[in-house]
């Protein structure tokens, strides 16, 4: 684990380098995060299809959420996105519902994330892999498959 030392800034004044060197910490943070930016209720499939800043979007069925089934067709095209695109909300029902929660609750969606992230660890290039490599190839490499005789 990589330790941090807190740097302590006492009563730095806000210049608009400061204000614009936050401004860009925030971008690089918020990045990862999962941020909706459509929403739409679509009755003809059940659905709410939840768009992404890169043109990506999901189609959640509705019935698969309990606090979803409930509501009636109006209330469901009333609903809104919310806490910067991480939610989906509907104020006058207090129903606040966590898009990444909604994703996690989709087996077959974490079945797809899990491998795909299995994959791109896969990748990933470590100390440990590059030390195996190097002592695999001074022993002559990755030994050759034995073919059965028939």
């Amino acid at each position: 684990m990589k330790t941090i030392k807190a740097r302590e800034h006492y009563d730095e004044p806000v210049t608009q380098r400061v204000l614009n060197r936050a401004i860009d910490q925030g971008r690089r943070r918020d990045t990862p995060n999962i941020q909706a930016t459509t929403l739409r209720f679509m009755g003809e499939l059940n659905a709410l299809a939840i768009g992404f800043a890169d043109q990506t979007a999901l189609l959640l069925p509705v019935a698969n959420y309990p606090e979803l089934r409930e509501l009636s067709v109006k209330e469901l095209e009333q609903i809104e996105l919310g806490f910067g695109g991480k939610a989906v909300c509907l104020e006058h029902r207090d129903l606040h519902i966590s898009i990444s929660g909604m994703i996690s609750a989709s087996e077959s969606l974490m079945g797809v994330a899990s491998s795909l992230i299995a994959s791109r660890n896969g990748r990933r290039i470590s100390a440990a892999k590059s030390t195996a490599s190097k002592t695999n190839g001074l022993k002559g490499g990755r030994p050759r498959k034995k073919v059965a005789e028939t």
